[in-house]
């Protein structure tokens, strides 16, 4: 089967390429291989390539930027995607996309389905919701749109390495208690994705996060933790938690978006990972590297 995957260069994008079946015929696009911003590119790429599916995992990630430069945001995150989606409806290709909790306003008390309404607190939750919404239109049954959240991988911009960076340089850091969610290995969505690149029956809208819940300051201190047993880190870190007003940042933060992944569990037969397993895998990739 052949595979494109954008973004390729990102966290994700990465874990794709390590963890590939050995049967996909893979062609990886960085931004400078492939702009999703050129139709133009886009469509010339895809018609050459002809691939059978389309793994989109380019994004403008940069949340709080984004309040700053909408139109470079929507660029990425909606009319990017639009253009894979219309070029892969021309050449019959599946587009599997990936999204973000933070198109949701975290109101809720309980996880968010697949089908929960949205209400975007943000420009970047806005523009990934944009993007999903014309994925789907203009492929239908052949889109997948997956929802994830709080991405880390060893290596990239991620909490997990500015946590490391933090603790090493200060000894001490402050962090928000009040904001929930699940955070999600890089290589956990990899590993779903190419489940899904073999299950051409699954479309729609799905939710694939590491299993759990937690504060951002419970995940800065398993982060202290499991760096001080790893040796990456000295045993006096400290970590205190805040709220979200004592860290005033431009964009809004959903204070819950947790999401619920009982769709694929059912359809892949596949149980999520609790989110600490995957944190000491990756602490231990980055003590090793």
């Amino acid at each position: 089967m052949r595979v494109l995957i954008t973004g390729a260069g990102g966290q994700v994008g990465r874990a794709l390429a390590k963890c590939a079946p050995s049967s996909m015929e893979l062609y990886l696009a960085e931004r400078t291989d492939l702009d999703i911003c050129d139709e133009v590119s886009v469509r010339a790429r895809i018609r050459d390539l002809v691939p059978d599916v389309i793994i989109n995992a380019a994004a403008y990630t940069a949340v709080d930027r984004a309040e700053s430069e909408p139109e470079f945001a929507r660029r990425v995150n909606a009319d990017g995607p639009r253009f894979l989606a219309q070029a892969a409806a021309d050449q019959g290709a599946r587009l599997l996309h990936l999204s973000t909790d933070f198109v949701f306003d975290g109101r809720s008390s309980s996880p968010y389905l697949p089908e929960s309404p949205t209400n975007p607190l943000n420009v970047y939750g806005l523009t990934k919701r944009e993007g999903e919404e014309a994925v789907l239109d203009a492929l239908g049954a052949r889109a997948l749109v997956l929802r994830t959240s709080w991405v880390y991988a060893p290596a990239g911009k991620n909490f997990v390495r500015t946590m490391l960076r933090l603790m090493s340089e200060h000894r001490s850091v402050r962090v928000v208690a009040d904001q929930v969610g699940t955070p999600t290995a890089a290589h956990s969505i990899a590993r779903i994705l190419w489940l899904l690149v073999d299950r051409p029956d699954i479309s729609g809208v799905h939710h694939w996060t590491d299993a759990g819940v937690a504060s951002w300051y419970d995940f800065a201190v398993a982060i202290a933790e499991d760096a001080v047993s790893a040796g990456l880190l000295a045993p006096d870190v400290s970590v205190t938690p805040i709220r979200t007003r004592d860290y005033p940042v431009a964009a809004r933060r959903p204070p819950y978006s947790v999401l619920d992944t009982t769709s694929l569990v059912e359809a892949l037969g596949v149980v999520p990972v609790h989110w600490r397993h995957n944190l000491r895998k990756v602490i231990g990739d980055i003590k090793s590297a």
